[in-house]
């Protein structure tokens, strides 16, 4: 029995305006406006420096897109071309309004922020239809007031302040409005130097400018810290280690596993946090901090065993966060917190301290958010919706599932009050995947966290070759589609059904014995890994026929094609586990030695070294199973 198919989001691309997110609702007319040299951008507003830097992104990109080249004023004089305008108390902080007409174009709204999102959209019509615009009428606002994205920089990638500013900019032009990068051990805390010593962290500097860089584009740049388990980068060095609920490791339902979380009932476990938290959360301008707190999953196996039998490990987990929020409280930041432990005990849920946000996250397409968005909502407990681009673990990604997550994140989140969507980019297990895996995530993510009703038929193929890989050819957004579909054609050949990997991404981190107990034996097998490999390789032969005008184009077709050759690699562990007398070990270690060499200046081209030998590890291992 094959598994069910999941269900399909994409839709046949248009020859129409296309937008990213689509707005609530647009009217077009039969007229056009025609940019013109010698035309202004007037800033109208009670202080018009306030629109100043929006009114220069403007400017600068139709000089790109148009060729044109406009001046900026604060005076609205006949022939102005385009007028920024602030007017009347704001509905919504980012709602704006654009009017397209022979005559010239307005951009108004009630704030700076909601002109920034008009320009943004103004930008991406013309990027497609250079100075000649359609006389067009958009009313626009978002569902979520926050819309937000989450990248690893724990797992082992941390990047470069160029892919961070980058990413930024490519973020805030989909209107996101809100960056976490998650942390474990990758901040530079000064007193801890043994900890992030070989990770090349964030320092304290780069945070405070990377804050400004987001401010500007109306980002919030939220501090992240895990702060209760995912702490093995800590407890593993002598001096941190008597601070573990297992200090030796122990069973736990991942196996065993080396010590992960603090001891909360050791006031030296607060104490480390406290230091963290006054030494971090100075760099950021926002009020809100997630300190994670998910996954404790040795808590009660170890120091606390005895009192875990006799409470409850949900108690111990509930009273250690409580302390964390009085820390976080106390320093008048708004605490986020995983919200799955809590979840674990769901008559706990209504005792949480209602002035925190819990982040209700789940990365398969059928994950329960109603459920447990319902938990949070009946108890009053602000909350988001978290969805995931489904990368990791993976290799080329997993559309369907991606599309299916955050559209069922979404909604549910949508239908029961969340405050925001953080769509989560994570990095287990060596963050393999290169960055431009991502983008289709990132775009579906912000797409729909923005609008959910309009965007739910978001020809994403043609929006991703728009606006994610400015791709003239309209080759990579169907291409990168399909190569994450791969992963799903595969379970179906092998019956299986592989939870946030694919099957040949997660055969890249099992052994021979351990992949032919998941995926069986035989000529099936065989056959089944065999056809995604060349599915893959099929796929990629139409790479060469991409016109990509991004300054980093080369670069994503290394990523892509190398990528590729790993994920067949993943197919290849597969075929051979399968077979009765494997007799291809030599031809393996061959194709993993050449993939490692080109693997480095790859992860060197966007990230910093930290962290790669920890990561390209994790490959070198499978060279000892051949």
């Amino acid at each position: 029995m094959s598994l069910p198919p999941l269900p399909e989001y994409d839709v046949k691309p248009s020859d129409e305006l296309i937008l990213l997110p689509a707005p609530r609702a647009q009217t077009l007319g039969a007229a056009e406006f025609q940019l013109a040299d010698g035309m202004c951008i007037a800033l109208r507003a009670d202080c018009a420096q306030d629109l100043l830097p929006i009114g220069q992104r403007l400017r600068d990109a139709l000089h790109q897109y148009a060729q044109t080249r406009l001046q900026l004023t604060a005076n609205a004089l006949q022939g102005t071309g385009i007028t920024l305008v602030i007017s009347g108390p704001p509905d919504s902080d980012e709602a704006y309004c654009i009017d397209i007409r022979p005559a010239g174009v307005m951009v108004q709204a009630g704030t700076p922020h909601g002109v920034f999102h008009g320009v943004s959209t103004l930008m991406q019509i013309a990027q497609q239809r250079g100075g000649c615009w359609p006389a067009l009428r958009i009313d626009d606002e978002p569902d979520f007031a926050q819309r937000g994205v989450m990248l690893d920089i724990s797992r082992d990638k941390v990047p470069t302040m160029e892919t961070l500013r980058t990413l930024i900019d490519l973020l805030a032009s989909w209107k996101i409005n809100q960056l976490q990068l998650y942390t474990e051990h990758t901040f530079a805390y000064r007193d801890h130097r043994t900890v992030w010593e070989h990770a090349s962290p964030m320092t304290a500097e780069e945070v405070l400018e990377l804050d400004a860089y987001c401010r500007a584009r109306f980002i919030e740049l939220v501090p992240n810290q895990n702060s209760f388990g995912h702490l093995e980068r800590w407890l593993k060095h002598p001096q941190y280690n008597d601070l573990a609920e297992t200090p030796a490791g122990g069973e736990t339902r991942w196996g065993v596993r080396p010590p992960s979380g603090l001891n909360p009932r050791d006031p030296r476990s607060l104490e480390l946090l406290r230091g963290l938290y006054d030494e971090l959360l100075p760099n950021f301008s926002s009020r809100q901090f997630n300190v994670g707190c998910d996954e404790t999953v040795d808590l009660g196996q170890g120091r606390n065993q005895a009192l875990a039998a006799q409470l409850g490990t949900g108690e111990l987990y509930l009273a250690f966060l409580q302390q964390i929020h009085r820390e976080v409280s106390a320093r008048g930041h708004t605490m986020q917190f995983w919200g799955d432990i809590i979840l674990e005990h769901p008559s706990l849920v209504p005792r949480l301290p209602q002035d925190l946000i819990a982040l209700e996250w789940g990365y398969e397409h059928d994950h329960p958010f109603a459920s447990h968005a319902l938990a949070f909502a009946e108890s009053g407990i602000p909350f988001y919706v978290c969805p995931g681009t489904s990368t990791w673990n993976a290799i080329l990604g997993r559309t369907d599932n991606m599309l299916g997550n955050i559209a069922n994140a979404c909604d549910n989140g949508l239908k029961n009050g969340a405050g925001g969507v953080l769509n989560t980019d994570w990095g287990d297990n060596g963050h393999w995947q290169y960055l431009p895996f991502s983008y289709a995530g990132f775009a579906y993510g912000a797409a729909m966290s923005w609008g959910v009703e309009a965007n739910r038929g978001l020809a994403l193929a043609r929006a991703l070759d728009t606006f994610a890989f400015e791709d003239a050819a309209g080759v990579m957004g169907e291409l990168m589609l399909a190569l994450g579909r791969v992963g799903h054609s595969l379970d179906g050949w092998l019956n299986q059904r592989t939870y946030n990997a694919t099957p040949f991404g997660r055969a890249l981190l099992m052994g021979r014995e351990e992949i032919r107990q998941v995926y069986g034996a035989g000529e099936g097998v065989r056959g089944a890994a065999a056809q995604a490999a060349q599915s893959i390789g099929a796929l990629v032969q139409r790479l060469p026929a991409a016109r990509m005008g991004r300054g980093d184009a080369p670069l994503i077709g290394r990523e892509v094609a190398l990528a590729a050759r790993l994920a067949q690699h993943g197919c290849a562990r597969i075929a051979l586990a399968a077979a009765d007398h494997p007799s291809r070990s030599a031809e393996m270690q061959t194709d993993l030695r050449a993939i490692l060499r080109a693997h480095r200046p790859l992860w060197l081209a966007r990230n910093r070294p930290g962290g790669f030998s920890d990561s390209a590890a994790r490959l070198r291992g499978l060279l000892k199973d051949y």
